[in-house]
């Protein structure tokens, strides 16, 4: 499978995660969202970016549901619920989330 973006064609797996890290934009992000019925907002990117500083600079930790909600607690200064972070992405944020932010499929069940 493929995305075609700006004249450019990245390569993603047959279940839409990029092939190469380095392929990902924020303007891929958008357009990956965008196909997945979403409109990113700030809370979108606070768990994106929280997603790929993770990966990339934590020893390729793909944090679980609970991990994400514990996170986003502390950056949002609020308790924030299983539900809220699935109302952001409803496919499981771990799993969508991951995909959304360019980071290779997990291969362990999302939640806690």
């Amino acid at each position: 499978m493929s995305i075609e973006l700006n004249g450019k064609t990245i390569e993603t797996d047959k279940n839409g995660y990029l092939v190469n890290a380095e392929d990902w934009s924020k303007e891929l992000a958008e357009h990956i969202a965008q196909s997945e019925g979403l409109a990113l907002t700030q809370k979108h990117w606070d768990l994106l970016e929280y997603l790929r500083d993770e990966y990339f600079n934590n020893n390729a930790t793909q944090p679980n549901t609970r991990h994400i909600c514990k996170a986003m607690s502390d950056k949002w200064g609020t308790s924030v619920a299983q539900k809220d972070v699935y109302d952001l992405f409803p496919k499981d944020p771990s799993k969508q989330g991951g995909r959304i932010a360019g980071l290779p499929e997990s291969r362990r069940k999302g939640g806690y």
